[in-house]
């Protein structure tokens, strides 16, 4: 079969389209005919090998030489013990072990997969499952009148931390570069902050939930930015400040009831589903950026690591028939 292979850490030049023998389901598993997959910011710091935790997967190199996580595609065969699903079911979902989707085929295990709505196309399902389920979590206790902010907005998961918060009630602001302010007010955003011009933590007592998507400043300089109550979520960035939130965060705001914590977003099919019912209903839309062949995967990751995309990035993996 076809597959991207990543053999070291490093650049997008690391990858190249190989192949690969094509996986067969084990007692447990369902193999899947991939037809499309998503890349996340995780996809990123995964061929990067940064922060460090990106290794945890291999030190010197991935012990699971396939990129991608976020897949579409349809169940071809399924292990003796597997019941849920059977040949022809239309499947999306996150890879246990974040690896394995940038190649035709994948076994995996079925705990993580939910039925592709008909609706839906693959490209579309592809997109949602990491950033949907991060938006979801995100935006549980919003309410209506919150002033939330959202920073790295412009990027994958994005659009859909807005679109939720809006639905909510929110009034939204969108920290990005300059030039994707326009994209952020397209897809929900109240107000727009270019990060060339402006710190947004420097806004005082400002807001009541902050989603950070690429953390970089410490626990007691964003908590300054919340309301008495309000809350700081880090979802993605610097492993140092990660490290520092987990450890400073219960203590930065304490005395005004603030709360300062790393966002923990667990794979989990009935996040998905939920997000992807609110998906079908209307409520939002995965925001496609460009969507790749699967031999130009290598551009994908380029796009990405270079944060010009806005959305997701999707690579087709095999066309559907």
């Amino acid at each position: 079969m076809r597959a991207v292979i990543q053999d070291r850490y490093g650049s997008p030049d690391v990858i190249e389209l190989g192949e690969l023998p094509e996986p067969v389901a084990a007692e447990g598993e369902v193999l899947i005919e991939v037809r499309a997959a998503s890349l996340n910011g995780s996809d990123r710091e995964n061929l990067a090998g940064s922060p460090f935790y990106a290794r945890l997967g291999g030190l010197r190199r991935p012990r699971r030489p396939v990129p991608g996580s976020d897949v579409a595609g349809v169940v071809v065969a399924v292990g003796g013990t597997v019941t849920e699903f059977a040949p022809g079911d239309e499947v999306f979902g996150e890879l246990a072990g974040y690896r394995g989707g940038l190649a035709e085929y994948v076994a995996t295990p079925p705990r993580l997969l939910a039925r592709k709505p008909p609706g839906l196309s693959f490209t579309d399902a592809a997109a949602i499952p990491q950033a949907g389920c991060i938006a979801f979590r995100a935006t549980q206790g919003v309410k209506g009148g919150d002033a939330v902010l959202v920073n790295g907005a412009g990027g994958a998961g994005g659009a859909l931390v807005i679109g939720l918060a809006k639905h909510l009630g929110a009034e939204v602001t969108a920290v990005d570069r300059a030039d994707k302010a326009a994209y952020l007010r397209q897809v929900g955003a109240d107000e727009t902050i270019a990060f060339e011009d402006e710190d947004w933590a420097d806004r005082r007592g400002r807001y009541d939930r902050v989603v950070d998507l690429v953390g970089h400043r410490s626990p007691y300089r964003v908590q300054r930015a919340l309301r008495p109550g309000g809350s700081y979520l880090m979802v993605g960035g610097h492993a140092r400040i990660l490290l520092a939130v987990l450890v400073a965060g219960p203590t930065a705001g304490v005395r005004t009831r603030k709360r300062v914590r790393v966002l923990a977003v667990p794979q989990s099919r009935t996040d998905l589903e939920a997000v992807t019912a609110l998906i079908v209903a209307g409520v939002v839309t995965p925001v496609i950026d460009r969507v790749y062949p699967l031999a130009e995967a290598s551009a994908a990751f380029a796009r990405l690591a270079a944060g010009d995309n806005r959305g997701k990035v999707v690579v087709e993996v095999s066309p559907s028939r």
